[in-house]
């Protein structure tokens, strides 16, 4: 390609996974939104903690990839709901171990239920190998970093 080529926005890898990703997150969004008043970032934090139980928010960054100031955010709102709880390493003051409460484990059961269908739905307008292919790639994709 040469400048004087036109630059194909709409044919840019990048540009096109954002805006599937976009496409993509936005009814699943709506619900987290609507029922919790979450952010992306905070059902995020709260699908970590679902999935895996007690881990502290440096685990949590390491898994998603999120950045720790997001995270930090993210646990205080949701520690502020009630959602978690935060628990102080003895040895190492800088550690903060976070779990999910009773109403977290709940919201989690809720959103698990809602993302699992949404999944699905996605899913159909797929073929079943178009499916496998695009998951494969893009946890392909996701490794690069």
């Amino acid at each position: 390609m040469t400048e004087n080529t036109p630059f194909d926005l709409q044919n840019f890898l990048p540009y096109l996974l954002n805006q599937a990703a976009e496409e993509s997150s936005l009814a699943f969004q709506q619900v987290y939104k609507d029922r919790y008043g979450m952010l992306r970032t905070e059902w995020r934090v709260l699908f970590h903690l679902g999935i895996y139980g007690r881990l502290t928010a440096k685990e949590i960054g390491e898994r998603s990839k999120m950045h720790k100031t997001k995270i930090s955010r993210a646990v205080a709102r949701l520690a502020d709901r009630r959602f978690l709880t935060r628990e102080q390493d003895d040895r190492d003051r800088r550690l903060e171990y976070l779990e999910l409460t009773a109403s977290g484990r709940a919201a989690y059961g809720d959103l698990r239920g809602v993302a699992e269908r949404y999944d699905a739905q996605l899913s159909e307008t797929l073929s079943p190998d178009e499916n496998r292919l695009l998951r494969q790639a893009l946890q392909k994709l996701a490794r690069m970093g």
